[in-house]
């Protein structure tokens, strides 16, 4: 979906929208008093003083007519240059614009741009005309506390979107739509998957059962294939002392985006924001030779970040989040072949997961940053060589990005663009010559000297948090029978007849490990049906007259309409085939 921010010319364009909302609301409401209208990534708003008045989604019907009528007068927009005594007298009125003159500093121009009858405090630039206008569309009306401050009055708030062409505002409208069908708030409220408490605190989802079935599926996935490559899991715990924090420096370079240390018994403690610096003490625990490495350290690992609120949504934006976080502690000898073993175990997850829209990027330093990036010229020099070559032997298409890195070292970022939204990191793997000096790890080489090895970071899923909302969104909450919470709901066509058949079914797929429910509320069939639908369940078992005759089971897939009647044993067989393939 479109970045309006982006473009430069939908900026303007949305801009100038916003003047045309708050033109027309003046037109509707002459009592209106304005405070800001900007921009947005999905188009623009404005917050607008009612007094008493109350604009209702129903609302948004008239002001669109009055806009539309402003649009199709053709307005000339035109910028007037104001000394600050001109705009203080022009606003004079309206308590908020007033606000906004008296925060500007004293060097800065001020302007303002009037169409007809309304003039509007503004930096610019605006169109032309308000004749460019005619390509809206208003989505939603909130409440917003003047500057953001809950102390502060609630003004309400109006969002829009405007494109040049009717044809685009379609487009993009049809693509809400279908974000709306994949928003993975509304699917995990809808099938019970996860919920949120202000009480538990803003960010801190709760699954429930349903969502921690997929949860426990996904771990299980992603940890058997690690323990075929040879991982070794741990467990550590979710805080640290502040001065381990210290010695990996994420103290100096992540404190902000951490939670406040607390004190306790004289130590100062920090929720973990990530689980590096506990693995390198595992690592340092024994002495190693380098008949050991790699030594490759896995774990499903609780982590908090802060996170504004205004940034948090659903599970795709916590303060806590579980982590499939790995480190390879290898020699430089070994990075090459450690690193192309992490890009495909990616790649191969990607595959049977049905993830296809992708890219890679190498998210290299900016040499002229001397504050983020630990400073030795040789070390990032030779790690980001090092990538590149490894990349380039691999045939893996790449891009680069200057000043992405992270703060001990270059990594390798793999970029999804999901069905709907912008596209995001779910992947990573970032090569570390700094983590293990400042831990003092070493090994004991072939020569009998001490050496520092080198630590891949990796995660293949990032969060298993974020994945989920991925999944979500991407399969509509359909998910594939290996991960669906219920796999099989059975549906006895007459309780009085078929239940106790239906029973014998439900204990025979119990016992084969299948995830099966029995529907035997007394409802008609219809309405069973058609639940089992809305919750998405990918094997529906119609059990009636034939089928306890014959012994046999008829069913129906999740999005089809056609019946299928087979024996006991070919369904259980099926079903498995289906799960452990992971079809």
């Amino acid at each position: 979906m479109i970045n309006i921010k982006e473009d430069e010319n939908l900026s303007v364009l949305n801009h100038s929208c916003a003047h045309l909302l708050a033109h027309a609301v003046k037109h509707l409401y002459p009592e209106a008093k304005f405070w800001v209208g900007p921009v947005i990534n999905e188009g623009f708003y404005y917050d607008i003083d009612l007094g008493d008045n109350v604009i209702s989604e129903e609302d948004l019907e008239k002001i669109t007519k009055e806009m539309k009528k402003i649009a199709k007068s053709d307005k000339l927009i035109k910028r007037i240059e104001l000394t600050r005594g001109e705009a203080l007298e022009m606003f004079k009125d309206d308590p908020y614009k007033i606000d906004l003159i008296n925060n500007m500093d004293d060097s800065e121009n001020i302007t303002a741009y009037k169409q007809d009858d309304f003039i509007d405090l503004c930096r610019g630039p605006h169109v032309k005309s308000t004749k460019l206008l005619k390509n809206f569309k208003l989505l939603k009306v909130s409440g917003a506390y003047f500057k953001g401050d809950s102390k502060n009055k609630v003004l309400q708030r109006i969002y829009g979107i405007c494109f040049p062409t009717s044809e685009e505002l379609e487009n993009h409208l049809e693509q809400l739509e279908e974000a709306k069908e994949r928003e993975h708030r509304k699917i995990g409220k809808d099938l019970n998957l996860f919920m949120t408490s202000d009480l538990v605190g803003k960010g801190l989802p709760m699954y429930l059962p349903n969502g921690y079935i997929i949860w426990e599926e996904l771990e299980n996935y992603i940890k058997d294939k690690e323990k075929k490559l040879g991982y070794h899991h741990v467990l550590t715990p979710p805080l640290g002392n502040v001065e381990l924090y210290k010695t990996s420096g994420h103290w100096d370079h992540y404190k902000d985006d951490m939670f406040p240390a607390m004190e306790i018994d004289g130590e100062e403690f920090v929720l973990r924001p990530m689980n590096c610096p506990h693995h390198m003490m595992i690592y340092s625990n024994e002495i190693h030779s380098y008949r050991d490495l790699p030594i490759r350290i896995g774990e499903i690992a609780r982590d908090c970040r802060y996170e504004a609120s205004g940034a948090l949504k659903g599970i795709e934006r916590v303060r806590t989040s579980c982590q499939n976080d790995a480190h390879l502690v290898v020699t430089p000898e070994q990075i090459k072949d450690e690193f192309a073993l992490v890009v495909n175990l990616i790649l191969e997850v990607y595959k049977e997961l049905n993830i296809t829209d992708y890219h890679f990027e190498l998210s290299l330093r900016d040499p002229e940053d001397k504050v983020k990036y630990y400073q030795d010229d040789e070390m990032w020099n030779h790690a980001e060589n090092m990538l590149r070559k490894v990349l380039d032997e691999l045939n893996i298409d790449y891009v680069e990005k200057i000043g992405e890195a992270a703060f001990y070292g270059p990594k390798l970022d793999v970029q999804v663009k999901p069905a709907v939204g912008n596209e995001y990191t779910l992947s990573t793997c970032q090569l570390d010559f700094c983590l293990p000096m400042k831990f003092n790890l070493t090994y004991v080489d072939k020569d009998g000297q001490k050496k520092t090895p080198v630590v891949l970071h990796r995660a293949v899923f990032g969060s298993i948090d974020r994945f989920m909302a991925y999944l979500i969104e991407e399969t509509k909450g359909a998910f594939p029978t290996w991960l669906a919470p219920t796999q099989v709901n059975i549906i006895p066509v007459n309780n009085e007849y078929h239940l106790e058949y239906a029973t014998e079914i439900y204990n025979l797929l119990k016992d084969n490990n299948i995830r099966v429910k029995l529907d035997d509320r007394d409802e008609k069939l219809g309405y069973k049906m058609r639940e089992s639908v809305t919750h998405k369940i990918p094997f529906a078992l119609i059990l009636g007259d034939k089928e306890k005759e014959n012994n046999t089971i008829s069913y129906r897939k999740y999005g089809s309409k056609d019946t299928t009647t087979v024996s006991k044993d070919e369904f259980i067989d099926m079903l498995n085939d289906i799960i452990v393939n992971k079809k």
